[in-house]
């Protein structure tokens, strides 16, 4: 899954970037508004966190203009004030939650995953196809009962596939979803992690699940 932060706290937005990373999500960071408007506008997130107050455009102002362009990606937003009044306005401007600083990481993640799951394609922590089965919050992957290790970015990459079964996606979709703007990779990145998932998931199988659309890229779904 792909997340937005933006946060002016250069030291909290750069321990935010890391930690979550390592929890296998695909980070972009910025510190006030007006870039992430750009971000926003350049790319497609499953979530956001957003501060308050950041300068250029500060938190809610950025939270209504993506309400107003009818974007109901989750967001969750930042507070260093522990009043009633901003949290009122937030929630009546879309915002899907609130933590007030300083908060624990743990919390944070927590909050992550239940927001996620408010929207409908994300109803469940855990993503299955045939007999192949990911778990998003504790980051394990079956098929037929067998755990299979896989690296955080084999686990981004399967996701993305999972979460968009029997939708053909092109390799620039998948590399939207699995990595940020910082990433540097050759064209054919993508092809190398579907050669290492199939021969994860799909070898000694007869029924194959990751299938390649000729001209337009990879997609996920059971075949008779």
């Amino acid at each position: 899954m792909r997340l937005l932060i933006v946060e002016d706290e250069k030291d909290l937005r750069e321990v935010l970037k890391k930690r979550l990373e390592k929890e296998n999500y695909s980070v972009d960071a910025c510190k006030d508004g007006l870039e992430a408007m750009d971000y926003i506008e350049m790319a497609s997130y499953d979530g956001m966190i957003l501060d308050i107050m950041v300068p250029g455009k500060d938190g809610l102002t950025i939270l209504k203009e993506v309400r107003d362009k009818g974007d109901d990606t989750p967001i969750l937003m930042l507070t260093a004030r522990d009043g009633i009044e901003d949290r009122v306005r937030g929630l009546d401007l879309g915002a899907d939650d609130y933590l007030v600083k300083p908060f624990a990481f743990d919390e944070l993640l927590a909050r992550i995953r239940v927001m996620m799951r408010r929207k409908p394609q994300y109803t469940s922590n855990r993503l299955k196809i045939a007999d192949l089965v990911l778990d998003r919050d504790t980051k394990q992957v079956w098929r037929a009962g067998k755990e299979i290790s896989l690296s955080a970015k084999e686990f981004m990459v399967l996701e993305c596939l999972m979460r968009n079964q029997n939708v053909v996606l092109s390799r620039s979709q998948i590399e939207q979803n699995a990595w940020n703007y910082d990433f540097e990779g050759g064209s054919n990145v993508i092809d190398v992690y579907i050669r290492y998932l199939r021969k994860k998931i799909d070898e000694g199988f007869d029924q194959k699940l990751i299938h390649t659309v000729r001209g337009a890229g990879y997609v996920m779904r059971e075949e008779a």
